[in-house]
């Protein structure tokens, strides 16, 4: 019993001397290290992205009055041809995508999307705005979620496919990564960006500086090739003078990516100067005379206030060709919807199908096709050109009720076909872009105006060594 109570006794001594020795470093260690309250922090503030100001500019300031209705019907409806039919889904990967042609019979535009319709579409949107068609608000969202689109798309060293499904954006009918093409788009998406600022600013001018212009160029022959599929690699060179001015500036303005002016000056040295006659001067031809070839880069590009390292004017090279168009068509007395008030042959829809050589004489390579099929936007988007008969030929047009449609005019029509003659069923997107932008630049300059803020054009110019005229 004794050896018990001992075993307790020291078990209790034990269990003491444990909870002393316990309470006496918990002592110490606050003594040595205070504990610290702990507040809780602020919730971070998120890191915001920096875009660009806005541009709250308007540019439709100086506007012609007293002009044919014709014009202002043809430049409503055909804006309208860009709004109502691209893809407004948001929750579609094709958003903002516009169809590569309409059928106005059957009211079809197709699946299939060109991308130069989108880049005519979007530098469409800021005449929406000024004429008060849509709202600048409605008109922005549309522009940065087009742009996020292509952000999205399949791209090829920054380049785009020419044709797309309009639903997915995805490649449609095996065709090219194409560089005249997506420098029509990106045309388009330049000016909505300079026109907004703001964050379409910021992710138009971030999809320029990703093209990698230097990629689709032959350094050792000096020029752009024309085509590139991966199955087969590049296609073809643009070796002379055509539609393709605009590639040489927007390369020629790249930060990173950049083609200097060689390019350029070999394509006009390459080039086919043809003599004056009485009814034009002397001009660069195109190959097959096709009359969109003298007027597409001309939509963006104000060349009428430019020349180039030899003095040379590109806007009144057009001019001259336009006026050789005119005089053709006064010679095909053999067709009796070609003359002059009927002129423009260029690359459209015909009774057969499309037809891509449709031009007028002459050309580089002896290669106009004629058929008495005139396209209505031949001498649309010669406006600028020569107004007075451009409007001449409108209204001459307007008479042709098969001619016209709820986005204007169609196509194009051939009255040399069968007893009825031939209306195009089909508007085609780059047609009616061609037109509504050079109806607004003849009514305004407006989208020369918005274009050529742009920064990356002007150091294009200055790089190929482009001069402004004075005054």
């Amino acid at each position: 019993m004794k050896t018990k109570s001992r075993f307790k006794i020291f078990n209790l001594n034990r269990c003491l001397l444990i909870i002393i020795f316990v309470l006496f470093s918990v002592v110490l260690f606050a003594c040595a290290s205070p504990i610290e309250t702990i507040v809780p922090t602020e919730p971070t503030t998120p890191i915001e992205t920096e875009f660009p100001d806005e541009n709250t500019k308007l540019y439709r300031t100086d506007v012609r009055t007293d002009v044919s209705q014709v014009v202002l019907d043809e430049l409503e409806l055909g804006f309208l041809f860009f709004w109502e039919l691209a893809n407004d889904d948001l929750e579609s990967n094709g958003y903002g995508l516009i169809p590569d042609r309409f059928n106005t019979f059957t009211g079809n535009p197709g699946g299939v999307s060109s991308i130069a319709s989108v880049g005519y579409g979007l530098s469409a949107i800021p005449i929406g705005i000024e004429n008060d068609w849509i709202t600048r608000q409605e008109a922005e969202e549309r522009a940065y979620y087009t742009l996020v689109t292509f952000q999205n798309m399949q791209r090829t060293h920054g380049f785009w496919y020419h044709f797309v499904n309009m639903s997915t954006g995805l490649r449609e009918w095996n065709s090219e990564v194409s560089i005249i093409d997506s420098a029509i788009f990106i045309n388009g998406a330049l000016t909505v960006g300079r026109y907004f600022g703001g964050r379409v600013q910021q992710l138009a001018y971030q999809l320029y500086e990703e093209i990698e212009w230097n990629w689709y160029f032959d350094a050792v022959n000096n020029m752009f090739y024309m085509g590139y599929r991966p199955e087969s690699g590049f296609e073809g060179y643009w070796d002379h003078y055509g539609e393709q001015l605009m590639i040489y500036v927007l390369a020629a303005g790249s930060p990173d990516y950049k083609v200097g002016k060689g390019a350029f000056q070999l394509m006009k040295f390459s080039s086919t100067l043809t003599s004056s006659t009485e009814d034009y001067d002397s001009f660069y031809l195109t190959w097959t005379g096709s009359l969109f070839t003298y007027q597409y880069s001309h939509a963006w590009v104000d060349f009428a206030s430019y020349v180039d390292w030899q003095g040379y004017s590109w806007f009144e090279n057009s001019v001259n060709a336009v006026d050789a168009a005119i005089a053709y068509a006064k010679t095909r007395t053999d067709f009796i919807g070609i003359h002059e008030n009927s002129w423009g042959m260029s690359a459209s829809d015909g009774p057969s199908g499309y037809v891509g050589p449709y031009g007028s004489a002459p050309s580089a390579g002896n290669a106009h096709v004629v058929d008495g099929t005139v396209p209505a936007y031949g001498a649309i988007g010669s406006i600028v050109f020569r107004p007075q008969e451009a409007i001449a030929a409108m209204e001459n047009y307007r008479t042709y009720n098969r001619f016209w449609s709820q986005y204007g005019f169609k196509g194009a029509y051939n009255l040399d076909y069968s007893t009825n003659g031939w209306f195009a069923n089909d508007i085609i997107g780059i047609d009616k872009g061609i037109s509504v932008l050079m109806l607004e630049n003849y009514m305004s300059q407006m989208i020369w105006k918005i274009y050529m803020e742009v920064p990356y054009i002007i150091d294009g110019l200055e790089t190929l060594d482009f001069t402004l005229i004075e005054g």
